[in-house]
C-alpha cells in the first residue's frame, strides 16, 4: 500500500468508528502475521546447529567466555561441579555466584557435573545394595581418594549440583548431566536414569583439546582441526579452564571458532533443543 492509499484509509477511518476498528484490527493482524513469518524466517535460517557445552574448570577464562559468547550471542549448555577454582571458594561458591546468575539472566542452560567432580572409575559386583560403583572425587573433602559408591550415592551427587545450579542462576536445570571425564559405564548410567538424569557426551570432532598438552596441540592446530571436522548436530566440548594446559585454550581459540563456524553456516543452541534429548526433557521438569 502507497503513502496515499493509507493517508485516504485513515482519513476514512476517522469518519467512521467501525471503519476505523476494522482498520485498526487489520492493521494489528498484519502486523503479527509479520512478525511470525519474521520468526519463523529466523529460526529456518540456519540449518546447521551445533551444541557448545562447556564443563567447570579453574574459572580463571569464566570472565572472558562470558563476554565472548555475549558478543556473539551464542547460547551453550554448562556442566556444573563445584571444582577449585584459582580465585574464589571454589566454581559453584559464593563469590563465582554473580558470574552464574549473569548467565542465567542471559538464556544458557545448565546441567549436572556431579558436585564434587566424581570421577568413575569401575563398577563393583556382588554388592548387597544394588549397583556400587569405585569412584575417585577430584573436589571436595575427599578429594584423591578412591571411594566405593552405592547408586544412592552418585545420585545424590547429580542432584547437589542440580540444586546448587538452580539456586545459583534461578534457572531450571535440565535433567541431563556429563560423567567428569566423560567416563561411564552401563550400570553408573542406569543408575543415573533411574534418578531422572540422562547422559551427555560429545562428538569425536568437538572434542575442542582444551584440555591437551599445549607443547604437542597448539592453538592453531586445535582451531584448524575443529573448523575442518565439525559437522551439524555435533556436540562441542570445552572447559571453563584447565590448570594443567600452559597456552590457555579460550582466549586464542573461542572467538575464531566461533566465527569461522558462523561463516560455514553453523548455528549455535543449547541441549534443550537437541533432538536427542527433547523427549527426556520434555519426561523430567525439573
Amino acid at each position: 500500500m502507497d503513502a496515499g492509499s493509507r493517508t485516504a484509509l485513515t482519513a476514512a477511518a476517522l469518519r467512521s468508528p467501525a471503519l476505523g476498528m476494522r482498520t485498526a484490527c487489520s492493521t494489528a493482524i498484519a502486523v503479527l502475521a509479520t512478525f511470525l513469518a519474521g520468526l519463523a524466517w529466523g529460526q529456518s535460517v540456519c540449518k546447521k546447529p551445533v551444541y557448545l557445552t562447556l564443563d567447570t574448570g579453574h574459572m580463571e577464562v569464566a570472565p572472558f567466555i562470558a563476554d565472548t559468547l555475549r558478543k556473539h550471542q551464542v547460547k551453550v549448555t554448562f556442566f556444573a561441579a563445584h571444582e577449585r577454582t584459582q580465585t574464589g571458594d571454589g566454581s559453584l561458591g559464593e563469590h563465582w555466584a554473580p558470574w552464574w546468575r549473569e548467565r542465567g539472566q542471559e538464556g544458557h542452560s545448565f546441567a549436572s557435573h556431579t558436585f564434587d567432580h566424581v570421577v568413575w572409575r569401575a563398577d563393583l559386583t556382588g554388592g548387597a545394595y544394588g549397583a556400587q560403583f569405585v569412584v575417585q572425587p577430584s573436589a571436595g573433602s575427599q578429594s584423591g581418594r578412591k571411594m566405593d559408591y552405592s547408586a544412592a550415592q552418585y545420585c545424590a551427587q547429580l542432584k547437589a549440583s542440580a540444586a546448587r545450579l538452580g539456586a545459583l542462576t534461578g534457572e531450571p536445570t535440565l535433567p541431563l548431566f556429563r560423567a567428569p571425564g566423560g567416563k561411564t559405564s552401563p550400570a553408573l548410567l542406569a543408575a543415573a536414569r533411574a534418578c531422572g538424569f540422562a547422559h551427555v557426551g560429545w562428538a569425536d570432532a568437538g572434542f575442542l583439546g582444551d584440555e591437551l598438552p599445549s607443547e604437542k596441540f597448539s592453538n592453531q592446530a586445535l582451531l584448524a582441526k575443529a573448523l575442518r571436522n565439525i559437522r551439524s548436530g555435533d556436540i562441542l566440548m570445552a572447559h571453563l579452564g584447565i590448570w594443567s594446559r600452559k597456552d590457555a585454550w579460550a582466549p586464542a581459540v573461542l572467538e575464531p571458532l566461533i566465527i569461522g563456524l558462523k561463516e560455514r553456516g553453523f548455528c549455535f543452541a543449547t541441549l534443550r533443543s537437541h533432538p536427542d534429548y527433547l523427549a527426556w526433557i520434555a519426561a523430567h521438569p525439573n
